[in-house]
């Protein structure tokens, strides 16, 4: 039986919806965040590092999002969710299962920590802080952004999935990021392809199932 230590309303939830598409048996152990949003430090018994998605399966234990998705598909896939290999498909899965969490994340993930500057400091300091966010996101993270949501707009102009026709582990780690950044600002009326790839992924059945097993699921703003 495998064994997901899902942090509740986190990256995790894309370790529970690819269990879901491979139509495996699991155990959800939830894990709740501390009132500053951190993970519990009872996920440090886990793992050394007390960050989640974390599985256990017999005598392997795997962390890191894009590794367990691997992990599982060529385990148990059989073949489903992953491109043939020696294939441009299988380029395009192997780059975009490494760049949502190496290029995307760190950016949304800043201008999340710039965003919440202005409130983590001393009143008197909140001014300036506020002045620091707007100029760092203004100068620096909007404009970054802005361009790699609109790369992305345009890989999905001739395929309804990243890496090809097809939905792969990639798609699903892709899921993440898109999605907070769905939920955090919106995907105005330019970016339509990434807005309908969200609403593919949120009505796929083993999706809504994933929903049902790892609780609820808002995308932290």
């Amino acid at each position: 039986m495998i064994t997901v230590h899902h942090l509740e309303n986190s990256r995790s939830q894309r370790v529970l919806w690819m269990l879901e598409e491979l139509g495996l048996d699991y155990e959800v152990r939830l894990y709740k965040r501390e009132p500053t949003m951190q993970a519990p430090a009872s996920l440090r018994a886990v793992h050394p590092l007390g960050k989640s998605p974390v599985i256990s399966d017999g005598e392997v234990t795997l962390a890191e999002s894009g590794a367990i998705l691997e992990y599982l598909v060529e385990k148990y896939g059989n073949g489903r969710f992953v491109p043939p290999p020696g294939t441009p498909e299988r380029l395009r899965y192997r780059y975009f299962l490494h760049y949502a969490e190496g290029s995307l994340m760190p950016l949304l993930f800043m201008k999340l920590v710039f965003n919440r500057l202005p409130e983590r400091v001393p009143w008197a300091m909140r001014p300036v802080a506020r002045a620091i966010s707007a100029g760092a996101d203004k100068t620096l993270l909007g404009p970054q952004i802005a361009n790699h949501f609109a790369f992305l707009e345009s890989e999905l102009a001739e395929r309804d999935w990243f890496a090809g026709p097809d939905l792969t582990a990639a798609d699903i780690q892709m899921s993440f990021p898109i999605e907070a950044a769905a939920a955090r600002a919106g995907l105005d009326g330019k970016l339509p392809r990434l807005k309908a790839f969200v609403a593919r992924i949120q009505a796929r059945p083993a999706y809504k199932r994933a929903l049902e097993k790892g609780g609820p699921y808002t995308m932290l703003k």
